[in-house]
């Protein structure tokens, strides 16, 4: 029985699907901790499949391939080289698992299948997979494993019966994507096994985006005594070895590089460039064209794509009409200087023109309101829409949260795109992550250094210009106020009553949630993008368009 273990966190990035891509990221990880000695290689949550593969993964066929990768993974542990503890999807008995697999000796040694099985938010395992028994440990070279796989650690039954049944160190293959209070949430639960048992734990989590979600990383190994003893960089694929020695009756991990997550803003932003990052290069996209009005939205959607794919990547469009002001011209072609990206300019008036001579005898009679608005938000897409289609670049949209939430959007108008990175950003923090990339440049960013986003667009307010002298505030509460109503009403479902006690007037709450409702309808047209809160707009939130609920909240 060995009393030393050097054991690897492979922190990578998968492609749900693309099994041959994934079983060579494996093996470059696994290369990479051989350098270090590292006599196992842990892994996270299906990392052979990508993780979540939906509904891909009743697929006959993919199953056949996942088990054959699986396979040839497991021969390559024949040479004498590190184990391998990975988690794919697994057939027992025609029966499909998520599962924690041992590799070593050129076998499969050990299969631990998950127990936990969450089925809220954006998850849906119940549906394609079943859960497993409560687990044993797994022996490896001597040393008994307490192996769960992501939920499993998040409540206390599975850790309890591995600690019974004489489990020594905890090991947590995880996919577990980025929300903005996630951070702590997973470290309490950490702690809360570890104390539970008296077991150092050991946290593997993914990293990369996947559709609406982005894998952060930020690996751990959490000491029996709670202590940090080692920590991954968070957004980025990394290999860290970690030393463990027997102490005693226990295993003690040695002090490991401890990496910063950061603060909540750069972490924001980070997982927005990479959830479109690995969108488009994952989609197989050559870049990305988006309409730049010389708003903030756009200005800081544009930032982004930036940062993201690098400026020949971007290509902006300004899409003016005659009530396109001069301050937003220049703004537009300031932040596009800032960022190196290309800039061209696009007229709509002419569709507009065109558009009101082919309606103007059904139109006879009738005053212009939001029809003609929407016409030209209308143009504007069909415009970007065009251009996508002649270059094959995907149309990036521009619309934040709070405007999604209250339908301030037009459908297939400025909804228009493949891909959302405001999706599920409020405005007020739009402003706040503009002024924070201004000031610093995150790792890893192919944007410039220093300002990106030009002053007056982040200080003037903010309006569509579809008319003359329109400002958003010409419809909606102060942004302050409304994205405060919203996350009452979206992240805590709050009663009318504690909403009106946080100090807003009880005719606007109502009026919001009445918008909020609404707009069901425009949200289920609207393009996929990054989910950054707890309750993004999507499987997180799932209400009917058809809803005759008309009561106080």
């Amino acid at each position: 029985m060995t009393d030393q273990l050097i054991i690897a966190l492979a922190q990578i990035n998968p492609t749900v699907g693309d099994l041959s891509g994934n079983v060579e990221r494996i093996r470059a990880a696994a290369k990479e901790a051989t350098k270090g000695d590292a006599d196992l290689v842990v892994y996270g949550e299906l990392v052979v499949s990508g993780y979540p593969p939906e509904d891909l993964v009743l697929k006959p066929a993919f199953q056949d391939a996942v088990e054959q990768a699986v396979n040839d993974l497991a021969a390559d542990t024949g040479d004498g080289g590190p184990g391998l503890l990975i988690s794919a999807p697994w057939r027992i008995d025609n029966v499909l698992y998520n599962a924690a697999l041992m590799l070593d000796g050129g076998e499969v040694t050990a299969v631990r299948l998950k127990h936990e099985l969450p089925n809220y938010g954006v998850f849906d395992e119940k549906r394609v997979f079943a859960p497993g028994p409560l687990p044993g440990p797994v022996s490896f070279r001597g040393v008994r494993l307490g192996v769960m796989v992501c939920e499993d650690m998040w409540f206390p039954e599975v850790a309890e019966c591995l600690d019974e049944s004489g489990a020594e160190i905890f090991v947590v293959l995880n996919g577990s994507p980025f929300e903005t209070d996630k951070l702590d949430e997973r470290l309490n639960f950490a702690v809360a096994r570890t104390s539970e048992a008296g077991l150092p734990l050991i946290y593997v989590n993914l990293v990369g985006g996947q559709d609406e979600l982005v894998f952060d990383g930020g690996s751990f190994v959490l000491g029996a005594d709670h202590s940090l003893r080692a920590k991954a960089r968070p957004f980025v694929d990394e290999v860290i070895l970690t030393e463990w020695r027997q102490a005693g009756d226990g295993w003690v991990c040695d002090q490991g590089a401890l990496a910063s997550d950061g603060e909540l803003l750069e972490a924001t932003y980070r997982a927005m460039v990479l959830g479109l990052r690995d969108y488009v290069g994952k989609s197989g996209f050559p870049g990305v064209i988006l309409g730049m009005s010389g708003g903030i939205d756009s200005a800081l959607s544009a930032a982004v794509a930036v940062d993201a794919l690098g400026p020949d990547r971007v290509h902006c469009v300004m899409l003016p009409s005659p009530y396109t002001s001069q301050d937003s011209l220049d703004d537009a072609s300031e932040c596009a200087d800032y960022l190196g990206a290309r800039l061209d300019q696009v007229s709509i008036e002419p569709a507009m023109q065109a558009f009101a001579a082919m309606l103007v005898d059904q139109f006879k009679g009738t005053e212009s309101d939001t029809t003609e608005e929407n016409i030209q938000a209308r143009s504007r897409g069909i415009t970007l829409m065009a251009l996508s289609n002649k270059f094959g670049s995907m149309v990036l949209s521009t619309g934040n949260k709070s405007e999604m939430s209250v339908g301030y959007s037009t459908l297939y108008g400025d909804m228009c795109g493949g891909y959302s990175v405001l999706k599920d950003v409020y405005k007020t923090t739009v402003y706040a992550l503009a002024s924070w990339r201004n000031e610093h440049k995150p790792v890893g960013v192919w944007g410039p250094n220093g300002r990106v986003i030009p002053e007056r667009i982040i200080t003037k307010a903010p309006t569509a210009e579809l008319k003359p002298d329109q400002t958003d505030q010409d419809n909606l509460p102060p942004y302050d106020q409304l994205d405060d109503i919203l996350y009452c009403l979206i992240e805590e479902d709050l009663a009318l009553a504690d909403i009106v006690a946080r100090g807003h007037e009880e005719s606007t709450v109502l009026r919001v949630w009445r918008m909020l409702d609404l707009a069901e309808y425009k949200r289920r047209q609207a393009p996929p993008g990054v989910k950054t809160t707890r309750r993004a707009f999507g499987r997180d939130r799932r209400y009917p368009i058809t809803n005759g609920f008309r009561s106080q909240i």
